[in-house]
């Protein structure tokens, strides 16, 4: 499967969303923002990457999360109680 720049393969990275043409996955991009990293220092540890890869990374993890349903089972809390 491949969308955009992202490809779904689970021949690569065990299925992992990768940069097309590359094993660099999301999930490593969206870490090393996370951690503070720079988008020009991406680039320049990653020579395969391109500025593109980077969004498509952030915008692939953005409507990841989109589309995740969170089931409550209970309210331990007692919070969400009349």
């Amino acid at each position: 499967m491949t969308t955009g720049r992202i490809e779904i393969n689970l021949a690569v990275m065990m299925g992992k969303p990768v940069i097309r043409g590359n094993r660099i996955t999301v999930e490593l991009i969206l870490r090393k923002l996370a951690e503070g990293e720079t988008e020009n220092e991406l680039l320049e540890d990653y020579s395969h990457l391109q500025a593109e890869d980077i969004r498509a990374a952030i915008a692939y993890g953005a409507t990841s999360v989109a589309q995740e349903a969170v089931v409550l089972l209970s309210d331990p809390s007692g919070m969400g109680k009349p």
